[in-house]
């Protein structure tokens, strides 16, 4: 007979599968134009002030502040543009600047050109700005010695403009995580091959190789296997050896055909098998072959999509090295004309919408049905319904918003 596992309160299964796989370890250097979504291994420090010298933040003229007023010309001592080294001003005098250009020594202030007027080479200023006004101080943006990033940070466009600010050409960063998936069932074909009646075509194996590739991992390999102990055992010696991570989809009950812990124990693996309280996805399992996590992951598409999105982005951003871990959560209200309550924590697809007035609302798909694919490219994102709690219209409710979750 066999043991059914204790139920697992959410938090504790997303607390326990974040921290189920190693920390990366190695390091690699790769150069600005290959850093685009990769996690820095190490901080990086500011070697130069941004910027470099005090420059002019709009077109106009640099003056001292003493020497002008309202209605007083002065002339124009020199034109100088961004990239261009002035004279430092003499007293008495303007000298016309360009956004970015560089302050001349003896002047503390720059007028805009809209507040001026500028004729036979010189300059009228009609309306005087505050002393110090419209200049961009040395260091304001990013002093020297300043964190520009701490390690554990996805390198994105803007994170790139920082780095490259800075001068650097080349950073540390960790490997790429190696992900593999299994879809197993003889009841799957893939898409493109003839379809029966009774089979079904593959979501799993796109959508999770989708879901993966999203986070920035690498995925390696995608297989499938029949239900025979044979196919299972040569897809796990062949998974095993190249990946990092392991993530399989079906076959972890406790059918006939649920083959996949005795191929993971074969393989020299333990399974742990969890019944996590939450809805959609409450079958989940996690394995180690050698040191490599395997998630085994509900069979059911939209079970998978939840639990990949909870349960195992906070695991591959670990193994990443990635900080944080564990994305933010948001609050918004509930827009539904129904009332939820169950014995496990459910998780609607919802879709946040703003409206032009009043608070950001979550309108859940009218089918929740854990079989109905349709909602997942519909939503946005998941809204939490506490355990043993009657939640209904108006209610506020935890959000996991995919932008967030799945990047």
């Amino acid at each position: 007979m066999t043991n059914t596992p204790a139920m697992l309160d959410f938090d504790e299964a997303q607390k326990r599968l974040s921290r189920a796989g190693p920390m990366p370890s190695a390091r690699e250097r790769v150069s600005l134009d290959h850093a685009q979504g990769r996690v820095l291994a190490a901080a990086l420090t500011a070697e130069v002030d941004l910027p470099a010298a005090d420059n002019s933040a709009m077109d106009g003229y640099a003056i001292r502040h003493a020497e002008a007023r309202p209605g007083r010309r002065l002339p124009i001592q020199q034109r100088c543009y961004a990239g261009q080294m002035p004279e430092a001003l003499r007293p008495g005098h303007a000298i016309r600047l360009f956004t970015g250009s560089l302050v001349p020594a003896g002047a503390d202030t720059v007028v805009m050109q809209e507040d001026c007027e500028e004729s036979d080479n010189a300059v009228m200023v009609r309306e005087l700005p505050a002393a110090g006004s419209h200049i961009r101080p040395r260091g304001n943006d990013v002093a020297r010695g300043r964190e520009l990033l701490s390690a554990g940070s996805l390198i994105g466009s803007a994170a790139l403009a920082l780095i490259a600010s800075q001068g650097f050409t080349a950073v540390d960063v960790w490997p790429l995580l190696r992900v593999g998936v299994l879809t197993t069932g003889d009841e799957l074909v893939q898409p493109g091959q003839p379809h029966r009646p009774e089979q079904v075509y593959d979501s799993n194996g796109p959508m999770l190789a989708a879901l993966a590739r999203g986070l920035g991992a690498q995925v390696v390999q995608v297989r499938h296997a029949v239900d025979t102990a044979e196919s299972l055992n040569q897809a796990f010696a062949s998974l095993v050896p190249a990946c990092d991570l392991v993530l399989t989809v079906g076959g972890v009950s406790v059918g006939e055909k649920d083959l996949v812990k005795p191929a993971i124990e074969n393989a020299g693996g333990t399974l742990d098998l969890w019944r996590v309280r939450m809805k959609p996805g409450k079958p989940v399992a996690l394995a180690h072959i050698g040191g490599t996590p395997i998630v085994c992951l509900p069979g059911n598409p939209v079970s998978a999509f939840a639990v990949f999105t909870l349960l195992v982005s906070p695991l591959i951003r670990a193994m990443q090295g990635r900080q944080p871990v564990m994305p933010v959560v948001h609050r918004a209200m509930l827009q539904t004309e129904r009332y939820f309550q169950g014995t496990r924590e459910e998780f609607l697809r919802v879709r946040y919408t703003l409206p032009a007035q009043g608070p950001a609302a979550l309108a859940p798909y009218p089918n929740q049905g854990s079989a109905v694919i349709s909602s997942l490219p519909w939503a946005s994102g998941l809204a939490r319904i506490p355990a043993n709690t009657r939640v209904g219209p108006g209610d506020t409710v935890a959000y996991y918003d995919f932008h967030h979750w799945l990047t």
